[in-house]
């Protein structure tokens, strides 16, 4: 049974020749993987293994509306000591993708912050390079849709740092999530960067000019940690963007409270 006592029908899916199709000489996915389908969605989960975060396997889902094709793909960023699956069920995303028509993609990427990293590690290049071209291969979404970013925490400030790389015509809108920023490389989480030159070579704060031409928009609880640099963020970085600074903590009940309410603000950034 899913969420809510819905029936789900589950199979197997053989991945590999998608993967085949779609896959770099850097890249090996799973061969096998499961289906699930819901009243309204569809969810596929597997596994990809990219030389950005080798040898380690990355565990994906994706959600994709029943019936009818997907208007854009969402790329959804979880937090620290999270994952992909995880966040998907967390913020209950299969209850948003059938109203909204858009696939969600959540993928694995440890605790590294989404950047790369000293060890060579770099979870934001598996994301763009790797996970990225597959799942709009699974989705049948074309590279000319504009791509939206959803994500939590950790995942949110990766979110903001992977569009600001990116063209702005090319970016749907970002969500993110009470983003783990802080405005000073000594307040910083212990692990978040290597040093104070990697704090400050991956500063959403120095990426302004970026980031002020891209649809964002800002949750985050008035009692959480991260509120007082997200307010910063907000006013002094990117002012004219969406925020909804209301009550809640740094919590997985404030994110799903708010997941309906982002994919539907990414959704109206197609109109």
């Amino acid at each position: 049974m899913s969420r809510g006592g819905r029936p789900v029908a589950r199979r197997t899916l053989l991945l590999g020749a998608a993967a085949a199709a779609t896959a770099s000489c850097d890249l090996s996915i799973s061969t096998s993987g499961s289906a699930t389908t819901h009243a309204h969605s569809h969810r596929m989960d597997g596994t990809l293994t990219s030389v950005h975060l080798a040898p380690e396997e990355s565990a994906w889902s994706l959600l994709m509306p029943m019936g009818k094709g997907s208007r854009a793909l969402v790329i959804g960023l979880h937090g620290k000591g999270s994952n992909g699956p995880e966040m998907m069920d967390m913020l209950a995303l299969d209850e948003h993708v059938a109203r909204t028509e858009l696939a969600v993609a959540t993928i694995s990427g440890g605790d590294t912050y989404w950047h790369k990293r000293r060890s060579g590690v770099d979870a934001g290049a598996m994301v763009m390079q790797d996970f990225l071209p597959l799942m709009r291969s699974y989705a049948k979404i074309p590279e000319s849709t504009s791509l939206g970013f959803l994500g939590f925490s950790m995942g949110g400030y990766g979110s903001l740092l992977l569009a600001s790389a990116m063209k702005p015509a090319t970016v749907l809108g970002v969500v993110a999530q009470s983003a783990a920023l802080w405005t000073d490389p000594g307040d910083s989480a212990e692990g978040a960067f290597d040093d104070r030159e990697d704090f400050v070579a991956h500063d959403v704060f120095r990426r302004a000019k970026a980031l002020s031409r891209i649809p964002i928009r800002l949750d985050c609880g008035t009692d959480d940690p991260f509120i007082a640099a997200n307010r910063a963020f907000a006013r002094d970085i990117v002012p004219h963007a969406v925020t909804n600074f209301d009550a809640g903590g740094h919590t997985g009940d404030y994110w799903r409270s708010h997941a309906g309410a982002d994919l539907d603000w990414l959704a109206a950034q197609l109109s």
